[in-house]
C-alpha cells in the first residue's frame, strides 16, 4: 500500500455512500425544506427562526441562479431558464412573505416538486 492508498482509506469510510450531484441536490433542498416546513408551523411564536428558514431557501436558489447562469453549465438553455426564474420567483416570493403578502406554500411545493424531479426524473447519473 503506498502513501495515496494509506492517506485515502484513513480519510473515508468504506461505508459512506458516494455522492453524485444529483444527490447532493436532492440533499440540501430535503434539508431546506423539511427546515422550511418546521419553521412554518410554529412562525407565530419563532419568527426569527421562520425568517433564517426562509433566508436559507433563498440562499440556495441564489446559488442555483448562479450556477445556471454560468456559461460552463451543460444543463439544457431552457431547463437552464427556468431553474433562474423559479429562483427569482422565490426571491420575490420571500419578500412578499415577510411583507405579510404570502405564504411559504408554494415555496415548499416548489421545492417539493424539484426533490421529486431530482430523485426519479433521468435516474442516476
Amino acid at each position: 500500500m503506498n502513501a495515496f492508498d494509506m492517506a485515502r482509506t484513513a480519510y473515508t469510510s468504506p461505508a459512506a455512500p458516494i455522492r453524485t450531484a444529483r444527490s447532493t441536490e436532492y440533499t440540501a433542498f430535503a434539508k431546506i425544506t423539511h427546515q422550511l416546513r418546521a419553521a412554518a408551523v410554529k412562525k407565530k411564536t419563532s419568527f426569527p427562526e421562520f425568517v433564517k428558514a426562509l433566508d436559507d431557501n433563498r440562499k440556495l436558489w441564489n446559488i442555483l441562479a448562479g450556477d445556471v447562469a454560468s456559461a460552463n453549465n451543460q444543463l439544457p438553455k431552457e431547463l437552464r431558464a427556468q431553474i433562474f426564474y423559479l429562483a427569482e420567483f422565490t426571491r420575490k416570493h420571500t419578500s412578499d412573505i415577510l411583507q405579510g403578502k404570502a405564504d411559504e406554500a408554494s415555496l415548499i411545493e416548489i421545492n417539493t416538486s424539484i426533490m421529486r424531479g431530482l430523485r426519479h426524473e433521468g435516474g442516476q447519473e
